[in-house]
């Protein structure tokens, strides 16, 4: 049954798909130890309650690692999905098992308060331009004791200054920059678009500085990379990787930023955290709701409302300046 699900009703990614794929199987595995079968006469509204109680209680601990609220929340709604479409071809004999339950009371979940500063950009801003200075350079400092270590090999500073320009100039995903194409940059209309969750393309507004960053990593970088991929990949692995089709791994994306926040200074933010620094900045130079959802890509406006939220600081701040 779940495999005819996938093949006629799924339309959603790949990557989307293994995850509802997990969710379903997760449940019929609780079916089949709590009723010995995973016949659809034993999904009752009954077990739907048990499976998600039964979460909940994992969710607590009791010696093995468990699920949040959103996970659960995840995890029900796949299956709400699921429920829905067995019974609108034959219905169960005791009406739609999930019709009635209700989603866990969370909040969205975005993390608005870990978004980076603005004095926090303009230094990884900073340390991303001197990369091809000071980046990647050699780890031999006894080979180079008392001289200048030069660049790895393969290091491609312009590329990776781009990567975390791109993080914080769009507030795209880490996901969204290793799967931009060269041909998704509009120089004229400072626009780059990129496949999103969910497999749709999102269109994202740059700045000048952004695609600056970009336009010296094609001009500088690319070509020595292109000749061996031949990939329509904006950013490229090096020439010399050994394995692969020239797009990235998103590990290396995180390494880039990695390494351009320890030359800024800056520590404890992933590339989320740039993107959450973008709703915060669009909701303090505009004040519009719909500017945050046109430009992150929020399918739902509750997701653009988290960036009016004020943080503890703002809040003690704003008691003192009285």
């Amino acid at each position: 049954m779940i495999e005819a699900y996938f093949r006629y009703e799924v339309t959603t990614s790949v990557s989307s798909q293994k995850v509802q794929k997990r969710d379903l199987t997760l449940f019929c595995d609780f079916l089949l130890s709590e009723c010995g079968s995973e016949e659809r006469r034993f999904w009752t509204p009954r077990q739907s309650k048990a499976f998600k109680d039964s979460l909940k209680k994992l969710s607590l601990g009791q010696g093995r690692r468990g699920y949040g609220d959103l996970t659960i929340n995840r995890i029900m709604a796949h299956l709400k999905t699921f429920a829905k479409w067995i019974h609108k071809l034959k219905p169960f004999p005791l009406d739609n098992p999930m019709a009635k339950l209700k989603l866990l009371p969370v909040g969205t979940g975005l993390e608005v308060e870990r978004a980076i500063t603005p004095a926090e950009r303009r230094r990884i801003l900073d340390a991303a331009d001197s990369l091809p200075l000071v980046g990647g350079l050699s780890k031999d400092r006894n080979r180079y004791r008392g001289r200048q270590r030069p660049q790895r090999k393969g290091y491609r500073p312009y590329r990776n200054r781009a990567m975390v320009y791109c993080l914080i100039e769009t507030g795209m995903r880490r996901a969204a920059v290793r799967n931009l194409n060269l041909k998704a940059v509009d120089f004229k209309k400072r626009n780059v678009s990129a496949e999103e969750k969910g497999g749709h393309t999102h269109k994202y507004k740059i700045s000048r500085e952004g695609l600056g960053a970009i336009k010296d990593y094609i001009e500088k970088e690319r070509a020595q990379d292109f000749k061996r991929w031949r990939s329509p990949a904006l950013f490229l692995s090096p020439a010399s990787t050994p394995h692969g089709a020239g797009r990235l791994n998103p590990k290396v994306i995180n390494t880039a930023w990695n390494e351009v926040c320890r030359l800024a200074g800056v520590e404890g933010h992933t590339p989320h955290d740039a993107r959450h620094a973008m709703g915060k900045h669009l909701i303090e130079k505009t004040g519009n709701l719909a500017a945050v959802q046109r430009q992150l890509g929020h399918t739902n406006p509750a997701y653009s409302m988290q960036y009016t939220r004020i943080t503890d600081e703002e809040l003690g701040n704003a008691l003192e300046d009285r």
